[in-house]
C-alpha cells in the first residue's frame, strides 16, 4: 500500500514544504493542506521524487496522512529545479515592487525613442498619434500575457525565462527555433547597439568640451570612435561583475532616472525654443507613389513598433520577486509595470508629439531629436546644457547594458553549470563578462552601421513582442475556442505576424532603393 501511494503522489503533485498531503485511497484524490485538490487518475503530471517518512494505514476513514521533511518540498512558486539558484536571473530572488520599477524603467526607455518624430514625419499628426496609441496598449497587453504566464497556479512552476515560455507553449524543438535568436539578438545586439550609442555620445560629450573653431581648447578628433567603443565596453563589463539581476537593482535606479531625463529635456527644450523657418507638417508620404510610399509608410510604423523594448526581460525581471501560494508574483510585477509604463508614456508620448511640432519635416533621419536640437539650436543652448544631455545618455547605456547582457550571462552559465554540475566559480563568471564585452566590442566596430539595419533585424524579432505571447496564452491557458480571448488573442497574434512579413520587406525595399553605407571596421 506504502509504494502504490508514493507512486501515485509522485506522479500528481508536489507538495509545499512543511506541508501535510492527504490521500483519500476511496476517491482517487489528493488533498493538500493549501486546499488544492488533484486527481491522480491518468495525471502525466512529473515532479522530482521525495520519500515518505510517515504513513497511517490504519485511518478508518480511508483517508491517509504522509508526512515530509521541510528540507527536500518546495512551495508552489518555488524554484522546483535547483540549478536555478546558481544562475543571475533566478539567484536572488528578494526582488520588490520598486526594483521592478526601476528595471522596467531602465529596460524600457532607449535610443530608438529619438526617432519617433521622424515617423510623424512620414505618418502626419492624426495617423502618428494613432498609431503610437495603439502599439502602446498592443504591447501594454502582451506584458500583461507574460507577467501572468510567468508562474503556473497548477503546479508551482517559473518561467523565469522567455525561451523557457516558449518552449512550454510550442514544444522544445519549434519553441527554441522561434525563441532563441530573437532573444540573443535582442540582449546581445542591444549591447552592442549601446556600444555604438554610448561611445558615439562621449566622443560628442569630449567635442562638446574642447569646444571648437579658435576657442578649441584640445582636438575633439584626437580620439577615434573605435577608442571611444573601447572606453565604453570597460566601464560597462567593470560594472557587470555584481553578480545578479538582483544585485544590479541601484544601477537600473540610476538608468531609470538618467532615461527619464534626458528624454525629459530632449522635448522640453526645442517647445520653448523658435521653430525654424519654413517647416510643414505635410505628411512626406503623400508626396510619394507605389513602393516608395509602401516602404516610407511601413518604416514609419516600424520606428513606432520597435520603439518599445523590453519584452525579452520581462520574464527575468519578474523572476527576481518573491512568491507564495497567498502572494503570487503577478501582483507585485503587474504594479510595477503600470508604474514603469505611465512614466515611460510620459516620456514617449511628449518626446514624438513635441519633437514633430518644433522641427516638423525637417526632424533628421539619423539621430532623431538629439542630431536635430544640436543642428538647429546650437546657438541656444549651453555647453552645459549639451554636455549633461550627453553625459546622461552615456550613463543610462551603461546602465542598460547590464541587464541585457545579464541575459546572455545567465544563459552561459547555464551551459556551464549542465555540463560542470556546479555553480560557477568567481573567476568563470568574470571570465564569462570579459569574454562578452570582447565579442560585443568586435560586432560594434566592425559593423558600426548596425543601426541601419534595426528597421530590418527589428522586423525579424518583432513577433516576439507582439505576437509569441498571443499563442503562448492559447496554448498555455486553453482559453475557450470562439470565446472572447481566443479571438482577441488569434487576431493579434496573426496581425503581429503579417505586420512583421511586411516590415522585413519595407526594410529590404529601402536598403535596395536608398543604399547602406557599409563602413566595416570605421566606426
Amino acid at each position: 500500500m506504502v509504494q502504490v501511494i508514493q507512486v501515485l503522489i509522485e506522479e500528481c503533485v508536489k507538495p509545499a514544504m512543511g506541508e501535510v498531503v492527504i490521500v483519500n485511497c476511496n476517491s482517487g484524490v489528493i488533498a493538500d493542506s493549501f486546499s488544492r485538490d488533484l486527481s491522480f487518475n491518468g495525471s502525466t503530471k512529473s515532479f522530482d521524487s521525495f520519500r515518505i517518512h510517515s504513513i497511517n494505514t490504519d485511518s478508518p476513514t480511508g483517508d491517509q496522512v504522509i508526512g515530509f521533511p521541510s528540507s527536500s518540498l518546495h512551495w508552489p512558486g518555488g524554484e522546483l529545479n535547483p540549478q536555478d539558484s546558481w544562475l543571475p536571473i533566478t539567484e536572488s530572488r528578494n526582488g520588490s515592487v520598486f526594483s521592478a520599477v526601476f528595471h522596467l524603467l531602465c529596460s524600457g526607455i532607449g535610443y530608438q525613442a529619438l526617432i519617433l518624430p521622424v515617423a510623424f514625419a512620414t505618418l502626419g499628426w492624426a495617423w502618428g498619434i494613432i498609431c503610437l496609441s495603439l502599439a502602446f496598449l498592443w504591447q501594454l497587453y502582451t506584458i500583461w500575457l507574460l507577467v501572468n504566464l510567468h508562474e503556473s497556479a497548477d503546479s508551482g512552476v517559473r518561467y523565469s525565462r522567455y525561451v523557457h515560455l516558449s518552449v512550454t507553449a510550442f514544444g522544445e524543438k519549434l519553441g527554441k527555433l522561434l525563441a532563441i535568436f530573437p532573444v540573443m539578438y535582442l540582449s546581445g545586439g542591444t549591447c552592442a547597439m549601446l556600444i555604438i550609442n554610448g561611445g558615439g555620445a562621449m566622443q560628442l560629450f569630449y567635442r562638446n568640451l574642447c569646444g571648437d573653431g579658435a576657442d578649441a581648447i584640445c582636438d575633439g578628433k584626437a580620439v577615434s570612435g573605435a577608442q571611444w567603443f573601447l572606453v565604453f565596453t570597460c566601464i560597462a563589463i567593470l560594472v557587470a561583475q555584481l553578480p545578479n539581476l538582483n544585485s544590479i537593482t541601484r544601477v537600473s535606479l540610476i538608468g531609470a532616472i538618467t532615461a527619464l531625463s534626458y528624454t525629459s529635456i530632449l522635448w522640453a527644450l526645442p517647445i520653448s525654443k523658435d521653430r525654424p523657418n519654413n517647416i510643414s507638417y505635410q505628411p512626406l508620404q503623400t508626396k510619394e507613389s507605389g513602393m516608395d510610399k509602401f516602404g516610407s509608410i511601413f518604416n514609419a510604423v516600424g520606428i513606432i513598433l520597435l520603439s518599445f523594448k523590453g519584452h525579452n526581460v520581462i520574464l527575468e525581471i519578474q523572476a527576481t520577486l518573491p512568491s507564495s501560494p497567498k502572494h503570487s508574483s503577478h501582483k507585485t510585477m503587474w504594479a510595477g509595470v503600470i508604474v514603469s509604463y505611465l512614466q515611460i508614456a510620459m516620456c514617449l508620448f511628449p518626446l514624438a508629439i513635441a519633437g514633430f511640432w518644433a522641427y516638423g519635416n525637417k526632424i533628421p533621419a539619423d539621430g532623431g531629436m538629439l542630431r536635430a536640437l544640436s543642428e538647429f539650436h546650437r546657438q541656444d543652448i549651453s555647453k552645459f546644457v549639451m554636455g549633461l544631455i550627453y553625459l546622461l545618455i552615456i550613463i543610462n547605456g551603461i546602465s542598460t547594458f547590464q541587464i541585457y547582457a545579464m541575459i546572455v550571462f545567465d544563459n552561459l552559465e547555464l551551459r556551464y553549470t549542465s555540463i560542470r554540475k556546479k555553480r560557477c566559480a568567481r573567476w568563470v563568471r568574470t571570465a564569462i563578462r570579459l569574454l562578452f564585452g570582447g565579442l560585443v566590442y568586435l560586432i560594434s566596430v566592425a559593423f558600426p552601421f548596425l543601426g541601419s539595419l534595426a528597421p530590418l533585424i527589428g522586423g525579424l524579432t518583432m513577433p516576439l513582442t507582439y505576437a509569441y505571447p498571443c499563442f503562448m496564452w492559447i496554448s498555455i491557458k486553453k482559453p475557450r475556442q470562439n470565446g472572447a480571448m481566443w479571438f482577441v488573442n488569434i487576431g493579434l497574434g496573426c496581425l503581429g505576424l503579417i505586420l512583421c512579413v511586411l516590415l522585413v520587406v519595407s526594410a529590404i525595399w529601402n536598403l535596395a532603393d536608398k543604399g547602406l553605407n557599409a563602413n566595416f571596421f570605421n566606426p
